[in-house]
């Protein structure tokens, strides 16, 4: 079996896994599963911003939210610190349906360790492929998911928001974001979050 024929295997098994997602989004009138569509969104903008990122970044990011709804939000309490916990408890969560696929998908120890690596979001800013699964994220959040938070929160928490989520991308990450196409008022809350990173 070729390697792109394993990685389509693999991909195929984390949607059919993402499938169940009782939550659904409407997108160009057709509702999808969410985690489906997010991770369908995961491997495009990959593609896209990083054509030949190596299988274990390929598959970390189909993976990224795998079975992200069996863990609600309201399992821990609602403030920070219970907001971390969810992460983290999402990550591990995350880590451990990718491990189960790829084992039996047949693919390497190496592989489904690093794999599990970039889930668990290792070594941020000094990892190549740690980085480059972040600025994915980050591009897919912006692109897809800011307008819908935005209109859910007031100005300021959404400029806390996009400081944040511009701090943890790269300088290339950030060159692409600035592409991507977004309303006159979240271009403004953008220009806001932009110079917070800048006097940071």
């Amino acid at each position: 079996m070729s390697n792109s024929e394993k990685l389509s295997q693999a991909f195929a098994a984390f949607d059919a896994y993402n499938a169940n997602d009782p939550t659904l989004e409407v997108f160009d009138g057709t509702p999808y599963p969410k985690e489906l569509l997010y991770a369908q969104r995961m491997t495009a903008r990959l593609n896209d911003f990083q054509p030949n990122a190596s299988d274990a970044v390929q598959l970390a990011a189909r993976s990224q939210h795998i079975g992200r709804w069996e863990i609600p939000r309201s399992t821990y309490t609602m403030d920070k610190k219970g907001y971390l916990q969810w992460r983290n408890a999402e990550k591990s969560h995350h880590a451990k349906i990718a491990d189960d696929i790829l084992t039996r998908q047949g693919f390497d120890a190496a592989t489904i360790g690093q794999v599990q690596f970039l889930l668990l979001k290792k070594e941020l800013r000094t990892n190549t492929d740690t980085q480059l699964l972040e600025d994915v994220i980050c591009l897919v959040f912006i692109e897809y998911y800011l307008e819908e938070f935005a209109s859910r929160h007031e100005d300021e928490k959404v400029v806390d928001i996009l400081f944040k989520t511009m701090k943890k991308m790269s300088a290339h990450g950030l060159q692409e974001a600035g592409k991507i196409p977004v309303s006159a008022h979240m271009q403004e809350l953008i220009k806001q979050a932009v110079v917070r990173l800048t006097a940071s």
